[in-house]
């Protein structure tokens, strides 16, 4: 594997264990809460970006992981590479990316489906 590939992979892994941290400390933060359900207000989480800036950047990921892995076939159908786990990998990259995508948006229609069905 080329050192660019392996890079980039060292990148993939240390953001998910970045955001597996954030998401422990998140975790411990609403579990030493007084009373379930309810954030005090100094334990509020401060988010520099919003919900929908955090999507759209998220889908901007998976677009260019799909791009990649285009690119990345295309090169191997004409001959340019004779990587196959390269191809595979970053295939796999955007296939995983877009099933993950997929599950968020279906968590988030039935988190809407759910608030729409609560009587007031």
């Amino acid at each position: 594997m080329s050192s660019v590939n392996m890079n980039s992979l060292m990148a993939a892994r240390n953001a998910i264990l970045n955001r597996n941290n954030a998401l422990q400390d998140i975790a411990s933060k609403t579990n030493n809460l007084a009373s379930p359900g309810q954030i005090k207000q100094t334990e509020q989480i401060s988010d520099p970006k919003g919900f929908a800036a955090q999507l759209t950047d998220a889908i901007q990921e998976v677009n260019k992981l799909q791009a990649t892995a285009k690119a990345d076939t295309a090169a191997y159908q004409m001959g340019e590479t004779n990587d196959v786990a390269a191809v595979m990998l970053s295939k796999h990259k955007a296939s995983i990316g877009f099933e993950s995508t997929l599950q968020v948006r279906n968590k988030l229609l039935s988190a809407y489906k759910d608030i729409m069905n609560m009587s007031v």
